[in-house]
């Protein structure tokens, strides 16, 4: 039996698609589909209903589905023992992240990561979480580092050491020592776009507080919200973390407050490969990563 053909079917069982099983092992999709008919004629069986425009497997394919993973996880296994997997083998990652962690310890671990893998092929995607949540589930990435976890078939999700949150201004505007909540109703505060956890938290903080500021402005990119500090436009809320690796920000400053923001939680989802041990290598590359600069406050 052709494993080529037993992984064709198993990503488009996983994807419940042939288009994006197509995409996510670089094949056309008539190449897709004629593996899957040849994998449906060596068993006598059909994987596939196609008799409408929905995706769904037939009892034979639900069936099939479990041991074509055993079997992928099988050939893995084998490779690994055996030590027949080629030296400097490409490995492909599909990795999206929100720009909290593009400015704190991605770019670094992503260097150290080449090092473990100097045939590593990367497709990086900055996106808000739900774009990347969305593009996980339809297979379009492999691992995404995000303000929410991800669910559905094949995908798993770790919680990551939250990122604590601040206000930042500009050094030559806001010179109070310390802003108490009264200073906020002269204040317009930049956050993350509208209905993230940053936002939303944000406007809870302030209701809980009895606090009305006098504008509040969702914006989804950090660089935007520092360039506008800088420009005198606001104060922003920012990871603290992000800030320190931003260089060439000497306006830039936290202000001390009598607000508490809530940290950023932060997780991991990836795809299960039952074919690749490197997806879930590299994603216990990641949490290490993360929690050591957590732990040493880089």
């Amino acid at each position: 039996m052709n494993l080529r053909f037993v992984e064709a079917f198993y990503w488009v069982a996983t994807l419940k698609s042939v288009t994006r099983a197509a995409d996510k092992l670089f094949l056309t999709q008539s190449a897709m589909s004629s593996r899957i008919a040849a994998l449906e004629q060596e068993l006598g069986v059909l994987l596939l209903d196609r008799r409408n425009k929905q995706f769904r497997l037939t009892t034979a394919g639900l069936r099939f589905l479990t041991y074509a993973q055993q079997m992928l996880e099988l050939q893995r296994e084998v490779r690994s023992v055996m030590g027949s997997t080629p030296e400097g083998e490409p490995v492909v990652i599909r990795l999206g992240a929100i720009e909290s962690i593009l400015h704190s310890w991605l770019v670094p671990w992503i260097e150290r990561l080449r090092k473990d893998y100097p045939a590593l092929s990367l497709e990086l995607s900055v996106e808000p979480t739900p774009v990347l949540i969305e593009q996980i589930s339809r297979g379009t990435l492999d691992i995404v580092f995000a303000a929410l976890p991800a669910s559905g078939d094949g995908v798993r999700a770790e919680p990551m050491d939250s990122m604590a949150m601040g206000f930042f201004g500009h050094r030559e505007i806001h010179r109070k020592r310390r802003y108490g909540r009264g200073d906020f109703s002269e204040l317009d505060v930049m956050t993350f776009q509208r209905g993230s956890q940053p936002h939303v938290a944000l406007l809870d903080v302030f209701r809980n507080e009895g606090v009305t500021p006098r504008m509040v402005h969702p914006m989804s990119s950090i660089s935007a919200m520092v360039q506008l500090v800088q420009g005198g436009f606001g104060v922003a809320t920012l990871p603290k973390r992000a800030i320190r690796r931003l260089a060439g920000m000497p306006d830039l400053k936290p202000l001390p407050c009598d607000i508490a923001l809530k940290p950023l939680p932060l997780y991991v989802s990836y795809r299960v490969d039952p074919s690749n041990q490197a997806i879930e290598s590299i994603v216990k590359s990641s949490t290490e990563y993360a929690s050591g600069v957590h732990k040493n406050g880089a």
